[in-house]
């Protein structure tokens, strides 16, 4: 029989936070795999390392930092190959995914290749958002709000028509948009009380409000959580009659 495969959410990056179903798992499978950019230690691995049995092999999946998707699809067109060798021989396998796996997460582009010929299972995540949330200690969205998530990644345009008339919204994968995004966030009157924290959950986990002038330069893994209006939202949900 052939192994089963299994896509690991490990959490925002507190190894804690990982579900005690992850842990299990880990500990039972014979390989872990996991991504890593070229000359760089693994996020994923560096979340998981505490859950790992010592002597388990380790399955590096190099991708590229090329914008192009072609560099990218061969590398999973040969992950997908490497990871259903073991898979055939009855090993079981597990890839690690940082935050949740179907959440902006490259197991999905394994999950659709390999899920056809093999028993793959989903072990859900904390993803980063609900990390951001509880660093800033306000919900996501509260009572009958429509929560937005938007990646900082779409043009100006789109970005401000999704914006305006939203409650709530999670700007995601900000890094290098920053300044671009901010500045949209102005124009579309969210900009009281937006928030942007970094590495939630993190060693190395900041926040700062928007408008934070020290704020020169941003990660991959930053998020700004912003909210319509200006009303405070422990007062918005108690006025409601919440509680």
């Amino acid at each position: 029989m052939a192994g089963k495969f299994h896509l690991v959410g490990v959490g925002p990056g507190d190894p804690e936070l990982m579900t005690i179903k992850g842990a299990n798992i880990l500990r039972s499978v014979d390989i872990v795999a996991f991504p890593q950019k070229p000359d760089t230690d693994s996020l994923a691995l560096k979340i998981a390392a505490p859950h790992l049995r010592s002597n388990i092999e380790q399955m590096p999946i190099i991708l590229p930092m090329e914008k192009s998707r072609h560099p990218a699809r061969n590398i999973y067109e040969r992950a997908v190959l490497q990871i259903g060798e073991k898979l055939d021989e009855g090993i079981c396998v597990a890839y690690l995914c940082e935050g949740d796996p179907f959440f902006y997460g490259s197991a999905m582009y394994l999950f659709a290749r390999l899920s056809h010929q093999y028993d793959v299972r989903i072990i859900p995540g904390i993803s980063s958002l609900n990390a951001a949330a509880s660093a800033i200690k306000r919900p996501l969205a509260a009572r009958d709000e429509i929560l937005k998530i938007l990646p900082a990644t779409l043009d100006d345009e789109t970005l401000l028509k999704e914006l305006e008339g939203t409650e709530a919204a999670a700007i995601i994968k900000v890094g290098r948009h920053f300044d671009r995004v901010k500045d949209v966030i102005i124009k579309s009157g969210h900009a009281n009380g937006a928030m942007v924290i970094e590495h939630a959950s993190r060693s190395s986990e900041t926040i700062r409000p928007l408008n934070s002038p020290d704020i020169r330069e941003l990660s991959y893994f930053s998020i700004i959580l912003c909210y319509g209006g200006q009303e405070e939202w422990g007062r918005k949900v108690l006025s409601k009659g919440g509680g």
